[in-house]
């Protein structure tokens, strides 16, 4: 079975134009499809960065990232975010979603991005799934940080990706809701074989995937 994501010899530099910083050195990955992967680390350790790096959303100063069968690394940023908009869902730890916009036009974007004909219907679909069919015309000023997650979520799975993309889903919330959180994004990915990356400071949170790394010093490290 081929890899879902396979990143070779990955370096991401940042200069002032005084100095350069090294944030992720000759980084290799390789995910399978289906897999949970938690990558932690300290803070400023570059977590973030490689996630976006594997999500396509920036580019490497050096290296190669394969993502669902695209070599990434290779594309203008059109190219790269057609593959996002067919592959990927992303949940991050602010939301992001537009506050002009109600709960279902949110996830609906999602659906239109990657041109499903059937997009008002998954949406709808997916907002109950996560128990939000009675919320749908509510705009995320009017929603809980649990509910907004929740949005989030249906966001993400609702194109049925190869692989989300989840940035500290919890840290936004309470103890109790970041629990109910996690319970039901596994409970998604579990039901959809999506293949799950996530950064994270919380121990739950990691030590729920199947699989732990750690990031230290620019490179990665089974946890």
């Amino acid at each position: 079975m081929s890899s879902i994501l396979e990143v070779e010899h990955l370096t991401q530099t940042v200069s002032d134009g005084l100095s350069t910083l090294t944030i992720l050195h000759d980084l290799s990955l390789s995910v399978m499809p289906g897999q949970s992967l938690a990558i932690t680390g300290a803070s400023g350790s570059g977590k973030s960065t490689l996630l976006g790096l594997c999500a396509g959303l920036d580019v490497p100063t050096s290296g190669r990232i394969v993502l669902a069968g695209h070599c990434i690394t290779d594309m203008n940023e059109e190219a790269r975010a057609s593959v996002r908009a067919h592959h990927v869902g992303f949940v991050f730890q602010s939301f992001q979603l537009l506050d002009h916009l109600t709960a279902l036009e949110n996830v609906l974007m999602a659906t239109q991005l990657a041109g499903l004909t059937d997009g008002q219907q998954k949406a709808c679909e997916w907002l109950e799934r996560v128990g939000l069919g009675h919320r749908l015309h509510a705009k995320p000023t009017t929603l809980s940080g649990g509910e907004q997650q929740r949005v989030a979520l249906a966001r993400a799975f609702v194109r049925q990706p190869s692989v989300i993309f989840a940035d500290e889903p919890t840290g936004s919330l309470d103890h109790a809701t970041g629990s109910r959180i996690i319970d039901l994004m596994f409970a998604l990915q579990e039901e959809s074989k999506a293949t799950l990356i996530l950064v994270t400071h919380a121990k739950e949170l990691a030590a729920r995937c199947l699989r732990q790394m750690d990031l230290r010093e620019g490179k990665l490290h089974d946890a």
